[in-house]
């Protein structure tokens, strides 16, 4: 086994999970939400609406580590502001995007 491998696992710290913006955004009526995990944990992405009501949970449950993709349709709601908040078992990442009908 080689050594610097057991150094990276040790390294993938939590906190180097990744929450990427949006694409396309401004969107309509689908986006596409992408995000990194260096390490196993529950997951869960969920759609808000300007006002902070959950209106939507995208992924609820134990992730692998890796490159996650995932859709989002908002063609039933209104135009505005929302917000995608990644929650894991190690940090909490927000981010904007705006639906345009």
């Amino acid at each position: 086994s080689s050594s610097s491998t057991n150094l990276e696992s040790e390294n993938a710290s939590p906190s180097r999970i990744t929450l990427h913006q949006n694409y396309p955004n401004p969107f309509n009526p689908t986006t596409k939400i992408q995000y990194e995990l260096p390490i196993s944990t529950e997951v869960n992405l969920s759609i808000y609406n300007g006002i902070g009501h959950k209106i939507s949970e995208l992924v609820n449950g134990e992730q692998r580590a890796g490159f996650h993709s995932v859709n989002y349709d908002a063609q039933n709601n209104p135009s505005g502001i929302y917000y995608y908040r990644l929650e894991t078992s190690y940090s909490t990442l927000t981010k904007k995007m705006v639906f345009i009908k």
